[in-house]
């Protein structure tokens, strides 16, 4: 079979980041002369970005690659990322993989496969992780999304208890300026109007006296991006001239998902996270005082070593109390080489499901009082694609979702919308105003 007659299907799992990862090495494969088919359908090769920051995740790996040898058994299957950097053993106890690419070579896992024809043992990649600044050769394909993610930032030195990543993505190091503009640039030129910045910490992005701030405004200036938005940061990395500059920007999302954790002092020292509870409420009410009607997001951690009823709800109480409009639950899970795994007062699995089901009901209700205080009023959309109920949605800079009744097709379009009703728990029916 000819090169250019293979077909890859890619599959991310976990992050932002991983997805933007993906994405471009999905360009990689077409710049091979792959045609790239969807997850699921036959194909010759399949590459698993993969996440390893729970137990559940890896788990998902090994069920996934089954499926593909289900589905597509001559299948070449390449698992990469950051259970490849840290679960290689695991790996390669699970018959059907050919190849494992850790952290530092993942991008480049298209070069490895020459014929993709399956193999009798994996073959590992697995390179000491970089430090340095880096720089990607491509560009994302996003060829069936309107937003488009951009990679800045990789790897972390918070070093919380719990926490694999630095582990599985390496210390903190930031991605070449200007390496970061030209593949915005091509981002544009391929039609992408909004673009996601992503990395593990993009608050501490540096390079050659460069911070996050200066990314911001440098992609500003690139004609035809209308909006940039910050994907998840930690409370301690955002500087108030980055809230300031936002205050004021006609293209930054007025949208902030910052990782709170826990809302129980003694759990955040134990997780070794930089900031009291009041702190991170305090950071709050001062961005929107100077950004009103921002939506705040942030990721909250159940079951964590220690957290008995009184810490659990300390942590409901800040939810309920506090500006955030929803936010992801995870439970704990303990990963080797941390040093959370060796903390005693285990909370049982029971106690952290009930405490999950509280929270994420919890979140419902924030999302739909935020979305509640949106209604009549005129919203503009980035439209998207059209629901399972045949209404046409999008999201304005705040991440409302904001649904139309309308036969055109709107996709990759900013429409005004007056926002008339909550439909289910997250999602606003609109009627057009203009545009």
């Amino acid at each position: 079979m000819d090169q250019q007659n293979y077909r890859a299907s890619l599959y991310t799992l976990g992050c932002r980041l991983n997805q933007a990862e993906t994405a471009i090495i999905s360009s990689t494969f077409k710049q091979k002369g792959y045609e790239i088919v969807d997850f699921g359908k036959p194909t010759d090769v399949c590459v698993i970005n993969t996440c390893t920051v729970t137990e559940k995740a890896d788990a998902e790996c090994r069920k996934l690659v089954r499926q593909i040898l289900r589905r597509s058994p001559e299948a070449f299957v390449a698992v990469v990322g950051c259970y490849a950097q840290i679960g290689t053993e695991a790996l390669q106890q699970i018959d059907g993989i050919d190849l494992i690419v850790g952290t530092e070579e993942k991008m480049r896992v298209s070069d490895f496969i020459d014929i993709p024809h399956k193999l009798p043992t994996p073959v590992i990649r697995k390179s000491k992780i970089s430090r340095t600044p880096f720089t990607i050769s491509s560009v994302g394909n996003y060829e069936h999304a309107t937003r488009a993610n951009l990679k800045i930032q990789d790897g972390c030195d918070f070093m919380c208890s719990f926490c694999v990543i630095p582990f599985a993505r390496g210390r903190a190091r930031s991605r070449a300026f200007w390496d970061i503009q030209r593949e915005a640039i091509e981002l544009v030129e391929l039609g992408h109007k909004e673009i996601v910045l992503t990395g593990v910490n993009i608050g501490t992005y540096g390079f050659d006296g460069k911070t996050l701030l200066d990314v911001i405004k440098m992609l500003e200036r690139i004609d035809g991006l209308e909006r940039i938005r910050i994907s998840s940061i930690e409370p301690t990395t955002i500087p108030m001239d980055l809230v300031e500059h936002m205050a004021e920007s006609l293209k930054v999302c007025r949208h902030l998902h910052v990782p709170i954790q826990s809302g129980d002092d003694t759990v955040l020292k134990n997780m070794r996270r930089l900031y009291s509870v009041s702190e991170y409420a305090s950071f709050l009410e001062m961005v929107q005082k100077r950004v009103p009607e921002i939506c705040f997001g942030t990721d909250v951690m159940v079951g964590f070593p220690g957290e008995g009823e009184p810490e659990f709800q300390n942590t409901v109480k800040l939810l309920k109390e506090s500006l955030l409009a929803y936010f992801h639950v995870f439970s704990f899970s303990e990963r080797g080489g941390t040093a959370a795994a060796r903390m005693p007062d285990i909370v049982d699995v029971q106690t952290k499901q009930e405490r999950s089901r509280i929270l994420r009901n919890l979140s419902k209700r924030k999302r739909r009082d935020f979305y509640q205080k949106q209604i009549g009023k005129t919203v503009r959309v980035l439209m998207e694609d059209r629901n399972e109920n045949g209404l046409f949605q999008g999201l304005t800079d705040n991440y409302i979702k904001v649904g139309i009744a309308t036969e055109r097709a709107f996709s990759n379009q900013f429409v005004s919308l007056r926002a008339e009703k909550l439909v289910g728990d997250e999602l606003l029916f609109g009627t057009i105003t203009e545009g």
